[in-house]
């Protein structure tokens, strides 16, 4: 089993301490089992940690990050405070231990004063970025995205980005199919549009249970693979073409055939990773005219190549499940007192 060790500081942010204890305990293996064990830690076992309107005490001290095979690092409201006695080298010796690090929003302050970010790009919440830049100059800061990862060390944006750093997390230790799943349960989206690493999956806007695009939207994914027109998915839900676009784009964000585009991604991203068909066949059976045309919209979509793909994140374990959303980000004080001036 997986051990996360979450750091608890004192003025711990509420919200960045408990995204990677959700994220990574809704995360499932085909056959049900847990891949992650979870422990919240602090500079000591049993202290009270002050969390902004309540206090916690954390089960574990220092030592768990001696036996976590992954620490997360929270955000604190001051982050710019000194680290407390003995943080740094418990931080530095998993680090040393090939420990998988990684910081959330303005956690990447606690990270960064260990020195393990020196001569490494990373990231944080954009308000933040220019102090941790003036204060951290051996490291590469970039406010333009969600997360960056290094390999063994990461470092998200502001808070929502944690979640999709976590998911990002589960989905190279697991699959897709498994960090789909932990989607799916946090109600968020596997990966979201806009500065993400290389390698995404862009999934359809949420659509309440009930609206009229609903049917529709099942429809659409059941039979994704024909050629279809924006006429005929029209005819399919009785109304003119000019009301399709106007109601889907209220409902869903985006235009019908661009939905349906994204799902044939969707589709063709699930059998790179789950089967050993050749790209000709896949690219029928998501739907798209040709094996150019696939390759074409898959590379623009995704990043990289449908061979690339397969090769990055081929399942190698039973049959997974497929996927889905987004949401928002409380900043520390500090923070919001930067954006302010």
């Amino acid at each position: 089993m997986h051990t996360v060790a979450v750091l608890a500081l004192d003025q711990v942010i509420p919200f960045d301490l408990s995204a990677p204890i959700d994220t990574f305990g809704w995360a499932r293996l085909p056959d049900g089992r847990e891949p992650y064990r979870i422990r919240v830690c602090s500079p000591t076992a049993e202290e009270e940690v002050s969390a902004g309107p309540f206090t916690i005490r954390a089960p574990y001290g220092l030592e768990a990050l001696a036996e976590a095979d992954t620490i997360i690092l929270p955000g604190v409201a001051d982050p710019t405070a000194p680290l407390p006695p003995g943080v740094t080298e418990a931080l530095r010796a998993a680090a040393a231990n090939g420990t998988r690090i990684a910081s959330i929003c303005v956690g990447a302050f606690v990270f960064a004063a260990t020195g393990l970010l020196d001569g490494l790009r990373a990231t944080t919440h954009w308000v933040a970025a220019q102090d941790l830049a003036a204060r951290y100059p051996a490291v590469t800061v970039d406010p333009n995205v969600l997360y960056v990862d290094n390999g063994q060390f990461l470092t998200s944006a502001g808070a929502a980005a944690a979640l999709d750093m976590c998911l990002h997390m589960i989905r190279n230790d697991h699959g897709s199919a498994v960090a789909a799943h932990a989607a799916r349960m946090s109600v968020i989206p596997l990966e979201r549009e806009g500065g993400q690493a290389q390698f995404i999956i862009h999934d359809q806007p949420p659509v309440p249970a009930g609206t009229t695009m609903e049917p529709l939207l099942a429809w659409l994914e059941e039979n994704a693979e024909r050629e279809l027109t924006l006429e005929d998915i029209a005819a399919h839900a009785g109304m003119s073409t000019r009301t399709l676009n106007r109601r889907f784009r209220d409902q869903t964000g985006t235009t019908p055939l661009q939905w349906l585009h994204r799902a044939r991604v969707r589709r063709a991203q699930y059998l790179l990773e789950t089967t050993t068909y050749p790209v000709e066949r896949i690219a029928t059976q998501a739907g798209f005219g040709s094996p150019t045309a696939f390759r074409e919209r898959f590379k623009r979509v995704v990043g990289t190549s449908p061979y690339a793909y397969r090769r990055a994140f081929q399942s190698t374990g039973p049959t997974p499940v497929p996927v889905p959303v987004p949401t928002s980000v409380p900043v520390p004080e500090s923070v919001s007192a930067a954006a302010a001036s």
